[in-house]
């Protein structure tokens, strides 16, 4: 019995040693210093945006996204908002309708256009917002509109019905194109020239027509907390570009999920991408 205690007892040493060396991920801010989760929350409770920016296959990002929602709920109970890229705005009533239950689990998931990770990834989320009856808003424009920007430019939008463009931002949407997650997508660095203007404006409808969402589901006195790829919210641009267009002194609070070799600093590359920065070890398993 005592060989089997020392054993034991030498396998957590082991396993606790083995992660304190490879940890699953590390969290700073802006600066590059280690952060505590709890002030992560924290921060977060007292914001009046949260954008979560995930790398969409990483299963650290949405754990932490899950356990953040917990505790902002916990924070915040009703006056918390949920709201994601990975569901476009024409699928929202089939979102409302499944909230209310007027329609089944099954047929839920048959109707939605839903993404290929959505029941490992993002169904977590969903299921958790209506069990709670919290509010869920599908944030991002059509991609079949999207798809039309990319191919034909942003101008070709003007086309659309009145009830197809209910859809997307107002148009006409401008934007400011110099800015580096626009300015990198249209040609120049670092994509060399395999960029475009039609990709470029098919990046700031989305970001556009998210932002639209955000703000239009955005009461006093409540906290959104939208899910989306990083590139969406990195470097305090994109979609933070177009709320803060809009609504000056909003509180926004930003989060960047970033892949490196060693996570026990971050790297100055990836200092400032946002206000938390959830480094994650490049040889982490991936979602799909």
């Amino acid at each position: 019995m005592k060989k089997i205690v020392i054993v034991i007892v030498s396998v957590f040493v082991i396993s606790a040693t083995t992660f304190a060396q490879n940890p699953a991920y590390a969290l700073y801010n802006a600066d590059g210093k280690e952060m505590k989760y709890k002030k992560m929350v924290k921060a977060c409770a007292e914001a009046d945006v949260v954008l979560f920016g995930e790398q969409h296959n990483n299963p650290i990002s949405h754990w932490l996204q899950l356990e953040l929602t917990q505790d902002l709920f916990l924070e915040r109970g009703n006056e918390l908002i949920l709201g994601a890229e990975m569901f476009e705005t024409d699928n929202q009533l089939i979102m409302d309708e499944y909230f209310a239950g007027m329609i089944t689990q099954k047929k839920f998931e048959e109707e939605m256009r839903l993404w290929p990770n959505y029941k490992t990834d993002y169904k977590p989320l969903l299921e958790f917002a209506k069990d709670s009856t919290l509010q869920f808003v599908a944030t991002n424009i059509p991609r079949r509109y999207a798809n039309v920007t990319f191919k034909l430019g942003l101008d070709t939008l003007k086309y659309l019905t009145e009830e197809a463009k209910l859809y997307i931002a107002p148009l006409p949407m401008d934007y400011d194109t110099t800015l580096n997650c626009y300015s990198s997508l249209s040609g120049s660095a670092p994509m060399g020239g395999h960029g475009s203007s039609e990709l470029r404006d098919a990046q700031a409808i989305k970001d556009a027509t998210m932002s639209y969402n955000i703000l239009q589901n955005l009461p006093e006195g409540k906290l959104f907390l939208h899910f989306n790829g990083a590139y969406h919210s990195d470097d305090f641009e994109s979609i933070s570009y177009f709320l803060k267009r809009e609504k000056k002194n909003l509180n926004i609070v930003t989060i960047s999920t970033v892949l490196q070799d060693d996570v026990s600093s971050l790297s100055e590359e990836n200092q400032g991408k946002a206000d938390f920065i959830i480094a994650v070890p490049e040889n982490m398993t991936s979602t799909h």
